[in-house]
């Protein structure tokens, strides 16, 4: 007999509150993060010892944690203004600690230091919400690289509906990548990119696509600057001759430059610049959100910049997107201005937002509709 989700539930929970009876412990009611009607959050941490406590957001300026109160139970609160719709990486900092909220199931991992992630929304879901429309399955691959010492590592992959009943149909690629301190599930457990397109083919406003989301890091994070100067160029092994011919043999995809778009984020989005620039015609779109070039980007990349026909000729979707509250909307910005003088077509699209995926979310569904067009 096969056991429904509610009866799988039932006895997954039952021997846990015997357990609780048995050793005399009552089930710990505390909920945090408490999202309210009008959007105001509460968040809250049962923490007796602790001296102090504080809350750090990503809608929060940087540095700007906002101290917590604590009760006469040792639990320590705050609420805090109505947020805009959206989802929101934070974490509590306990007497010096960084420490993700260990009462909140949604995790925002990270390489180092993971967070949590809160939710709030509006009246009707929003563009990178869940929707009663027909869903893409992510795979989680694992595959032992040549390029980087045998390691085994993670790649996620995202197929559209309908993937399985089409055996004959090959689909155009997006090389999608997070940033720095991020790991290989950022796009999909923050950025929600597979509902993003889910619901942007259930509007057909995008082709079917299949979406492959790299570890990005080729060299340890917090690695020392000799050796993090090395993750670029060993990414860019990495991904074309691992990732690029595992995804291929394994999944559908579609020949040619013209079905290949790679886009990243932050650090993803050096690399999506660095690699775009470095193999024209590979990846008929290139996508940069949030990221400057390295500081020899003119002399490296002189012949590509001087030959403006044959770059606009193979290249035929540059996109670069970032906040203008964005630490990194300078080089962004210096960026632009060095490819307009060169004549380099490309799009350049400044917003409001700081470096959060609030911003990349919208980015991506921004992006999304044009490729492979």
């Amino acid at each position: 007999m096969v056991a429904t989700a509610m009866q799988l539930s039932r006895l997954t929970i039952i021997p846990f509150l015997l357990f609780l009876r048995a050793s005399g412990q009552a089930p710990d009611t505390l909920v945090s993060p408490a999202v309210e009607t009008d959007r105001r959050v509460t968040f809250r941490l049962r923490a007796p010892k602790a001296t102090v406590v504080s809350l750090s957001g990503d809608w929060m300026p940087v540095g700007s944690d906002k101290p917590m109160n604590k009760d006469d139970k040792g639990i320590w609160s705050i609420t805090v203004d109505p947020l805009d719709v959206g989802m929101y990486i934070y974490n509590f900092n306990v007497d010096g600690l960084a420490m993700a909220d260990p009462i909140n199931p949604r995790m925002k991992l990270r390489s180092r230091t993971s967070a949590s992630l809160v939710e709030v929304s509006g009246d009707a879901p929003a563009f990178w919400q869940v929707r009663d429309v027909p869903h893409g399955s992510v795979e989680i691959s694992w595959q032992k690289s040549k390029a980087i010492n045998g390691e085994t590592r993670a790649i996620w992959v995202y197929t559209p509906p309908g993937y399985e009943k089409n055996p004959g149909r090959r689909y155009p690629v997006l090389y999608l990548m997070h940033g720095s301190n991020d790991t290989a599930a950022g796009w999909v457990t923050a950025g929600n990119a597979n509902f993003i397109i889910d619901n942007l083919l259930a509007e057909n406003k995008v082709l079917p696509m299949i979406v492959v989301m790299p570890y990005t890091h080729a060299v340890p994070f917090g690695s020392p600057r000799e050796l993090q100067a090395k993750n670029t160029p060993l990414f860019e092994k990495y991904l074309l001759e691992d990732v690029m011919p595992f995804a291929e043999s394994k999944y559908r995809i579609a020949k040619g430059g013209n079905n290949h778009a790679l886009v990243g984020l932050s650090m993803g989005g050096g690399h999506s610049l660095h690699i775009g620039m470095s193999h024209l015609g590979m990846f008929h779109t290139v996508g940069v959100f949030s990221s400057g070039p390295a500081g020899d980007f003119e002399t490296k990349f002189a012949d590509v910049l001087n030959s403006p026909n044959v770059a606009n000729k193979k290249l035929k979707l540059f996109w670069m997107g970032c906040g203008r509250q964005d630490p990194a909307f300078a080089r962004v910005t210096k960026l632009s201005e060095t490819l307009n003088a060169h004549n380099i077509h490309h799009t350049f699209r400044a917003t409001e937002g700081a470096h959060t995926y609030t911003v990349w979310r919208t980015y991506l569904n921004e992006l999304a509709p044009l490729l492979f067009r």
